[in-house]
């Protein structure tokens, strides 16, 4: 674009010596400086500054050494050397009054400026003195230096310098064009206009102007010229041109609204450095939602992450509607949220809230309840004309979005009628979720709430059965009574699902209280009833029979547990059992015998079967086969060692070695019960049988001798103890709490090795442990737990297992149990120790263990859908830990089918990590919004899960979706730091692949910056 600038320099005269050797000597020096002088027009600047140097050493005059040190500095800068600088500087100080004073400068600077060495040449420029310049070389000057400021970006002094000459014939156009790009620069586009169409019809110009020119008059609005000049430009220009006139094309389209033009040309641009922005991205995708192509839309608005201006906001709304135009609304949910969080535009960001919290109702909110969104929008817009229609939404979210807890906050203190009745049901299903919990307390106290608020008449009456069933779990009796009877006094009761089974309930109530003709009434009311529950119906025959029998009506009862026999669901063994019993009290020996010796071969796992060999030795006893109860009596205590019933068996043995005279069997016997049982009641008969035998074989002595080695007989003591014992427990049948515990403790202390020791202790244990005062009943079940089996073994092993459940102590749970298991007589409680063993073990990290528990709950006939969920639970952790993901999966799948409230989220949230493994991305979307609409209660699932959904936006190209998401997990997830420090993770590794392609991505540092 520029000449080199070539330097003419003239010869200085000399005046002629009349010495002839002087002439000689100066013809010589002239013909050498000549020659210098020459190679250094030449570019030899190496050989002629050698040749000024020698010339200067045999220099004559100052006037010869100042033009020497002026050509050596000049080579010097031509070569590059070291102390260039230095002599040009010298020259100057050491010859004030040479010509070339001044042009020594400008000569260097000009050197710079011909090589483009800018920075070096305006450093240059600097020290020449325009004044001693001639107008040609102030315009020279002028321009160089403008030039050079317009190169170091100095537009300031570049404008100043260009400005003088831009009338000149000589640099007028080169300075215009550089003003003129200076202003475009500038965003002055009326100037650069100016400007560039005073050069645009020069030769050289037009072709480079052409670009600005249309981009110019894009920019000014010009859109129709700009489409015309870009466009005729095209065919001319480099790739990187066509890309950005493609771009100015595209634009111009889009501002006049023609998005179908405009789409070619705004999808064949390149980018800035091959990276588009989010502006580009929004273009494109607006062109596309205004030709309702809201796929191809999506996919370029989605492509806008950490957007957060007015075109953003814009985006990110549209992208909402294009999500909704195909029914994507959990995206579009994600997409309106954002918007609603940006004030660049109100009436978008009002628009896109009343979106936000009309989807989050729809489908469910995973970042905040819904009914908190809802009341959210109507205290941000408490004017807007969609008021009625969200408050309408806002009391029905209550009950929809199933996260009772919230609800009640958000409902304290609202007294309008439609929020009382929102109150009631949320508290009846905050009971119902408390009741699955096994929180009975708690559940108690949510439906009365729900009967005192007594505005639907429907969850009146389903809450009044529910906290009569609640108060049957609390073992009050009579308080469930009441609540079961009220509750089918109520009109619309025959409505409910309740009532369908409320007589099986009443029976069992009655049945607790003892009133076996109004449990027998109701239970046969209940078989009225048409489709009745298999296991129910099974269960129902068992208790009028259990009825039946306690009332003596024996035939009835046989009758009953026959039906449960035939139907063969539930404990068939004891029906058996049972039946086999009435028989006998029917005067049926014989047949009690048969029934018996049947039971004991049929039966050889059943816990019913030690109480079969007592009672059918009893029978052999009453039939005088003294030899078969004996033998049967001897083959209890050594097969089940720990029942019961062996301290009977064995008294029971004694005395028939006593009645036939065989006094010193009946001793051993006798004394082996009173050793090895103490504190019993068999006991005490031992030893006052032994007493007897001693009088009859007069050796009273002996008695006396051997009654002092029993620590827990004091002979004179024995009416005391027994009165004190008798005034205690007369008080805890009389339900006085606080005198029945004070007496009890009473006792123990003053009998500490009593003869109701173990009496004592269990019922002290019942009455903390009614009181809620767990801490103070264990020691007391462990006092039970520790003797020798009795009647009270079993609840107090139970009793002790929960606390130490309860306390976490998973160590000393374990052993308890087990014993529990092993020697339980009640199905349910083998089931409540295997299955909470199953837990335990879990939570101490033996897997092995905890599943193989769970697989014996599993085998078991009659546990309900809540076990059944626990054991599959169990088993899917389990096989997650342990690397078995393909068992997960089958458990988990089970888990669904019968889990409520956590457990339910849990499961649904693995189905969907499932999901996401098998590729399945958009089922496993769905699973977490199910999650998320269903289980909203319980965060840290629906946050792990949110993350999971990231997972899958981002596998599905979106990464709008993935990052807010992942965003809004960060955000409102604090608590949850695993899920935050996976959350974190996703989105760094997201962000820095988004910020290849996407210039407005800010790649997010390992620190999370």
């Amino acid at each position: 674009m520029f000449k080199k600038v070539v330097l003419f320099l003239g010869v200085l005269g000399f005046f002629v010596s009349t010495n002839a050797q002087q002439s000689q000597v100066y013809t010589n020096s002239l013909m050498d400086y000549q020659k210098a002088v020459d190679l250094y027009n030449s570019n030899q600047y190496q050989a002629a500054q050698m040749l000024f140097k020698d010339l200067k050493k045999e220099a004559q005059t100052t006037d010869f050494v100042a033009d020497y040190d002026y050509y050596i500095a000049n080579c010097a800068i031509r070569l590059n050397q070291r102390n260039a600088d230095k002599l040009v500087m010298d020259f100057v100080e050491n010859h004030p009054t040479s010509t070339k004073r001044n042009s020594a400068f400008s000569d260097v600077a000009d050197y710079y400026f011909a090589n483009g060495d800018y920075p070096n040449a305006k450093k240059w420029y600097e020290r020449v003195n325009e004044n001693d310049l001639s107008r040609s070389q102030r315009d020279r000057f002028s321009f160089n230096k403008g030039y050079v400021a317009f190169a170091t970006k100095d537009y300031k002094t570049a404008r100043n310098y260009l400005s003088r000459v831009e009338n000149s014939e000589t640099y007028g156009s080169q300075a215009k064009y550089y003003i003129g790009f200076m202003a475009y620069e500038t965003d002055d586009y009326n100037e650069a206009s100016t400007y560039f169409d005073q050069v645009s019809e020069k030769a050289g110009y037009q072709e480079k102007l052409s670009y600005y020119q249309a981009d110019l008059n894009f920019k000014l609005g010009n859109f129709n010229e700009a489409i015309k000049l870009a466009k005729a430009q095209l065919p001319k220009s480099t790739a990187a041109e066509i890309s950005e006139l493609n771009k100015i094309i595209g634009e111009s389209y889009f501002n006049q609204q023609k998005y179908a033009e405009a789409i070619p040309f705004l999808t064949a641009y390149k980018g800035k450095n091959g990276k588009w922005n989010n502006t580009d991205f929004y273009q494109l995708g607006y062109a596309y939602y205004k030709q309702s192509d809201y796929e191809k839309a999506i996919s370029e608005f989605n492509k806008i992450i950490d957007g957060n201006n007015a075109v953003a906001q814009n985006a990110y709304y549209h992208l909402g509607e294009s999500y909704i135009n195909l029914n994507k609304k959990q995206e579009a949910l994600n997409a309106f949220r954002n918007a609603s969080q940006m004030d660049y535009d109100l009436k978008i960001q009002e628009d896109a809230w009343l979106n936000y919290a009309k989807i989050s109702y729809e489908i469910g909110n995973p970042y905040q309840s819904v009914p908190q969104v809802l009341t959210n929008y109507l205290e941000r817009y408490p004017n807007s004309g969609f008021t009625a229609d969200i408050e309408t939404l806002l009391i029905d979210s209550y009950i929809t979005s199933k996260n009772y807890q919230e609800a009640l906050r958000l409902l304290d203190g609202k007294r309008s009628f439609a929020h009382k009745e929102a109150f009631q049901k949320v508290a009846f299903y905050r009971g119902l979720e408390l009741y699955n919990e096994t929180k009975f307390q708690e559940a108690a106290s949510m439906f009365s709430k729900a009967v005192n608020e007594a505005i639907n008449d429907v969850y009146t009456a389903r809450a009044t059965f529910w906290k009569a069933e609640t108060d049957y779990n609390l073992a009050n009796y009579n308080k469930a009574l009441i609540g079961f009877k009220q509750f089918k006094q109520f009109e619309n009761a025959p409505a409910t699902p309740e009532f369908k089974n409320s007589d099986y309930h009443l029976a069992y109530t009655y049945f607790k209280l003892k009133n076996y003709t109004k449990s027998s009434e109701f239970f046969n009311s209940y078989l009225q009833q048409s489709n009745i529950d298999p296991i129910r119906l099974n269960d129902t025959y068992l208790r009028v029979g259990d009825a039946h029998f306690v009332s003596s009506n024996y035939s009835a009862a046989a009758d009953a547990y026959n039906k449960a026999l035939k139907l063969n669901k539930v404990d068939a063994d004891y029906a058996f059992f049972q039946k086999t019993l009435s028989q006998g009290y029917q005067g049926n020996t014989n047949q009690k015998i048969t029934g018996l010796e049947q039971f004991i071969a049929n039966y050889p796992n059943s816990t019913l079967r030690d109480d079969a060999m007592y009672e059918l030795a009893n029978t052999y006893v009453k039939v005088n086969k003294t030899d078969s109860a004996i033998a049967l009596y001897s083959q209890l205590t050594s097969t089940y060692p720990m029942s019961t019933f062996v301290s009977k068996a064995m008294l029971r043995k004694g005395l028939i070695y006593y009645n036939a005279g065989k006094n010193e069997d009946a001793l051993k016997v006798f004394k082996q019960v009173a050793s090895a049982f103490p504190n019993t009641p068999e006991a005490n008969q031992a030893v006052s049988t032994v007493r007897l035998i001693y009088i009859d074989l007069g050796r009273v002595d002996s008695y006396a001798a051997w009654v002092n080695t029993l620590d827990y007989i004091t002979v004179s003591d024995t009416d005391l103890d027994k009165a004190t014992y008798e005034s205690a427990e007369k008080k805890y049948l009389d339900n006085k709490t606080t005198d029945a515990i004070k007496q009890f403790n009473g006792y123990l202390n003053q009998f500490p090795k009593g003869i109701y020791n173990l009496q004592a202790h269990f019922y002290l244990a019942q009455l903390y442990f009614k009181e809620d005062l767990k801490d103070n009943a264990l020691p007391h079940y462990e006092a039970v737990t520790n003797a020798t089996p009795s009647e009270f073994t079993e609840v107090a092993l139970a009793r002790s297992g929960q606390i130490y459940l309860e306390q976490k102590n998973w160590s000393k749970a374990i052993p308890i149990l087990k014993r529990l298991e092993s020697e339980s007589r009640f199905p349910q409680n083998v089931v409540y120790a295997q299955s909470n063993l199953m837990k335990a073990h879990y939570q101490l990290e033996a897997y092995k263990q905890a599943v193989a528990y769970a697989e014996q709950v599993l085998k078991q006939d009659k546990i309900d859908n809540k076990i059944i969920s626990d054991a599959y639970v169990i088993m899917a952790r389990s096989a997650m830990k342990t690397g078995n993901e393909s068992k997960a999966k089958t458990a988990y799948a089970q888990v669904e089918k019968t889990a409520t409230g956590e457990t339910a989220a849990e499961a649904f949230y693995y189905k969907a990590y499932f999901e996401n493994k098998s590729g399945n991305f958009e089922a496993s979307n769905e699973s977490v919004q199910k999650l998320a609409k269903d289980f909203s209660g319980y965060k840290y699932y629906s946050a792990k899960g949110l993350v999971l959904m990231a997972k899958n936006y981002h596998a599905l190209n979106d990464a709008f979706q993935a990052t807010y998401i992942l965003e809004s997990v960060i955000e409102n997830f604090t608590s949850y730091t695993d899920v935050v420090a996976e959350a974190q993770q996703i989105l760094t590794d997201i962000k820095t692949e988004q910020a290849k392609t996407n210039a407005s991505v800010q790649e997010i540092t390992p620190n999370g910056n």
